[in-house]
């Protein structure tokens, strides 16, 4: 072990007590599940399932979401497998628990990932003992990655993400990135330029064959509210303003204003990134009829429907065909997946701040099915337009989904790399052969 990893384990090792502390905060903030914080410091009885056993590890919601149909594909592959999937977010495992396919309950176990401790994750793995292991995007965690290696666990970073600022902090620590990154037997960037990085890093073994995200499955949708409320709003317009952020709810009553005179019966969907804030978001309407969904109220004859409830994304972007996509308005903004309205058949519009999903948005503006606003005026701008020119809107859409369609192979071809890196299976004894 380096000198800088083997004080980044003594550092983690001292604030073992503050991380103690915190999961109990985080419990009563109801971010953690009482019944098991054990797992959080590497404490569980569960039995390890027998047979091989691969350990993969995604953040939280989205990270989650990206790797589902490459789990698909993993099991399909190879049907003797038990997947440990470990998450850091309660909501994660809520999310994970309603999109897991059908057939791989029996397949895939989460459990809470424990916090970057040498004892906790020590206690982790002898007690689970994966044959291999992948990491999710920028999950760099030092003393699970050097404990995995101590123990010959062959580990891969999977959709590698590695930002400008990230980059930066690591360049602080030289060696200790080097340290880290040196625990990936391969590692699959998302993109060229997040390979550059990790290159520039140290990082060995590094391929580029795209962003499992680009290759996520549609949101799930209630198919009988989808019809439903389809019906109700027949033959009116409606657009959707999705994943928005404070400050951008102001704008988008200011596009709604402007175009409401030349569109009678408009509806403007808002779904707040988060939903909770629906009341503050409420008491900015000035006048605007306003209905919360969150209060079981229908949508107005015209105004703004404040959709502030959650896992309904998918009904608003299959509903709505116009989609702007927030957080990507003001600075320092960052953006949300455009692909996912993209992926449904919405013409999509994004701000000029989507560094997060720059990738995705370059890819989606080439198809010809995004478009990007620098402001307020601009947007109200787009809307118009798709409103007033349905055949434009629904070639944008039809673009979006063929752009998202191209990377349909890539689950399968990430779940080949995994296993790759799992141990042969042993073959059983020749009838009449020596024990």
């Amino acid at each position: 072990m380096t000198p800088m990893a083997a004080l980044w384990a003594a550092a983690a090792t001292a604030a073992s007590p503050l991380l103690r502390v915190m999961l109990r905060r985080r419990l009563r903030r109801g971010k953690e599940i009482a019944g098991r914080l054990a797992e959080r410091r590497g404490i569980d009885s569960t039995p390890r399932p027998a047979g091989r056993l691969f350990w993969l590890h995604a953040a939280s919601v989205g990270e989650t979401v990206s790797i589902l149909p490459m789990l698909t594909a993993l099991i399909a592959r190879a049907p003797d497998l038990t997947v440990l999937l470990t998450t850091g977010t309660v909501t994660s495992a809520r999310l994970l628990a309603r999109r897991l396919e059908a057939g791989l309950e029996d397949h895939v176990l989460h459990r809470f990932v424990p916090l970057d401790v040498p004892s906790w994750a020590a206690r982790f793995l002898d007690h689970w003992r994966p044959d291999a292991a992948a990491f999710v995007e920028s999950e760099l965690w030092p003393n699970l990655l050097f404990a995995s290696r101590r123990r010959g666990i062959p580990v891969m970073l999977l959709n590698a993400r590695m930002s400008v600022r990230s980059l930066a902090g690591w360049r602080l620590v030289p060696g200790l990135a080097r340290a880290v990154l040196g625990c990936f037997a391969r590692v699959q960037a998302r993109s060229p330029a997040d390979a550059a990085r990790l290159e520039a890093l140290g990082a060995a073994s590094v391929t580029t064959p795209g962003d499992l995200k680009f290759a996520a499955p549609p949101l799930p949708v209630d198919a009988a509210e989808l019809e439903r409320l389809r019906d109700l709003l027949a033959g009116r317009p409606v657009w959707l303003a999705a994943s928005t952020h404070p400050g951008e709810e102001a704008l988008i009553f200011a596009t709604h204003c402007a175009l409401a005179p030349a569109h009678p019966g408009l509806l403007t969907i808002l779904v707040p990134r988060h939903p909770e804030r629906g009341a503050e978001i409420a008491a900015m309407a000035d006048g605007i009829p306003l209905h919360r969904r969150s209060l079981g109220a229908a949508p107005p004859d015209q105004g703004v429907w404040l959709a502030d409830t959650l896992g309904e994304l998918g009904l608003w972007y299959r509903l709505a065909g116009i989609a702007f996509v927030g957080r990507s308005l003001l600075p320092p903004g960052g953006g949300q997946n455009p692909l996912e309205p993209a992926r449904l058949g919405c013409a999509v519009a994004v701000g000029p701040h989507v560094d997060n999903f720059l990738d995705a948005a370059e890819a989606l503006e080439a198809a010809g099915s995004l478009a990007r606003v620098a402001d307020g005026p601009a947007l109200t701008a787009w809307v118009a337009a798709m409103l007033a020119h349905p055949a434009r809107r629904a070639a944008a859409g039809a673009a979006g989904i063929a752009a998202a369609a191209r990377w349909a192979d890539l689950p399968d071809r990430t779940a080949q790399a995994l296993l790759a890196l799992l141990p042969p299976r042993l073959a059983p004894p020749s009838a009449g052969g020596r024990a």
